[in-house]
């Protein structure tokens, strides 16, 4: 699979300067976490919930959670199961050249992780990994350890020798109480670090997080807005997101929102990238829906170190991966930082004649760019976030 792989041959050319690579669930870990993209979540409870997924693999997504927790209500969980492993079934059914998103299960407890693989037999092939909630050091351990045990010789050659994945959610209490989030933050890391070879991504859970305060934000406001919030993931990625080797993918928080709501405050989209043709019309649609608030924390997400996004709804999926492209300017700025003959350091202007590229400084933003730009691809000079977001709404 690939990002962008919905788009016509032609339409691509016209896009993108190096268009996305190729992926897939045998890929290295480090690609397949910032592949993961937007990640629609979709309860198990769905009757179609097999159709769904071939309909939104069709559209663009590539990485989906398919929810036994939060999404669904506690009396519905045997039933959740028992579609979700009737649903899967149907799909291993489908042809070799049926797309396929990644897929992950999110569970309660570690018990499901074991008798869901067991249930599933070899329709465990599909699974890319589990999700594990309310994520600390003391509920972790028990979830990686269901994780492996349940990889017997069956499952292992179902698999064909990859491992499942897990993406723990940060979400608990204790990481928004002041008094308790650097004890719980070092814990997490212990334990993460531990099972790093499992670990595909960190999951940020900013619902959960608000709940502890009763609080929302409203669809003018990121979450950055909300100062608790954001206090929570500088030091989320303080301790877990290091640029060292030592660090995690940590992933955006979900973006609530997707029908209008009552406007409070001026849209937070400028006129100017979107002053030709379909484009006006493109600006005052994602305005209608709040999506000029999304396209902000998309943006303050990768500002803050974060990467991919949780998503709730199929319209969010085009925004998160049209602003994960990288632009043809990042990309001249990264391959000039990472030229061989630079590797003792200096300052040079950048091909834009716009800024100072610090070589030693940038090294690891110039590194991180080009992961991104292996599996979201380079956009042409001329082609902004506006063209590649059009593009995909037109499919």
């Amino acid at each position: 699979m690939r990002h962008f792989e919905h788009l016509p041959g032609e339409v691509r050319a016209s896009l993108f300067h190096q268009e996305p690579g190729e992926f897939g669930v045998d890929s290295p870990a480090r690609t397949l976490a910032v592949a993961l993209g937007a990640t629609l979540y979709c309860p198990a409870t769905r009757p179609r919930l097999a159709e769904d997924i071939v309909k939104q693999a069709g559209h663009g997504v590539v990485s989906m959670v398919l929810c036994l927790e939060d999404s669904i209500d506690d009396a519905e969980v045997p039933g959740a199961e028992e579609n979700l492993v009737r649903q899967l079934a149907e799909l291993s059914r489908l042809g070799p050249g049926t797309q396929l998103p990644l897929l992950f299960i999110r569970v309660r407890t570690p018990e499901q992780i074991v008798d869901l693989i067991d249930r599933l037999g070899a329709g465990v092939r599909l699974l890319s990994g589990f999700v594990l909630p309310k994520f600390t050091e003391e509920r972790g351990g028990a979830f990686f350890e269901a994780l492996m045990s349940a990889e017997n010789a069956q499952v292992t050659e179902a698999l064909g020798g990859r491992p499942l994945f897990a993406m723990p959610v940060l979400e608990s209490p204790e990481l928004m109480h002041r008094e308790t989030r650097t004890d719980t933050l070092s814990g997490i890391s212990r334990i993460v670090d531990k099972y790093r070879e499992r670990v595909l991504a960190l999951r940020l859970g900013v619902t959960d997080l608000c709940s502890a305060y009763g609080l929302r934000r409203a669809p003018d406001m990121t979450a950055y807005d909300v100062q608790l919030v954001a206090s929570v993931i500088a030091d989320v990625v303080n301790m877990l997101g290091r640029a060292d080797g030592t660090g995690f993918t940590i992933t955006g928080p979900v973006w609530e929102y997707f029908t209008p709501h009552e406007r409070m405050f001026k849209p937070q989209l400028r006129i100017s990238p979107f002053s030709s043709g379909r484009a006006e019309s493109l600006r005052t649609a994602l305005i209608e829906h709040h999506m000029d608030g999304l396209l902000r924390e998309i943006e303050l997400d990768r500002a803050n170190g974060l990467q991919g996004k949780t998503c709730i709804h199929p319209t969010h999926v085009a925004p998160v991966h049209a602003l994960s492209v990288v632009s043809h300017e990042e990309f001249s700025d990264a391959v000039d930082i990472l030229e061989p003959q630079r590797g003792g350091g200096g300052v040079l202007r950048s091909s834009y004649t716009n800024k100072m590229n610090e070589v030693k400084p940038h090294r690891a933003w110039a590194e991180r760019t080009l992961r991104r730009a292996e599996v979201f691809g380079v956009a042409r000079e001329d082609v902004s976030f506006v063209e590649l977001l059009a593009a995909s709404l037109r499919t």
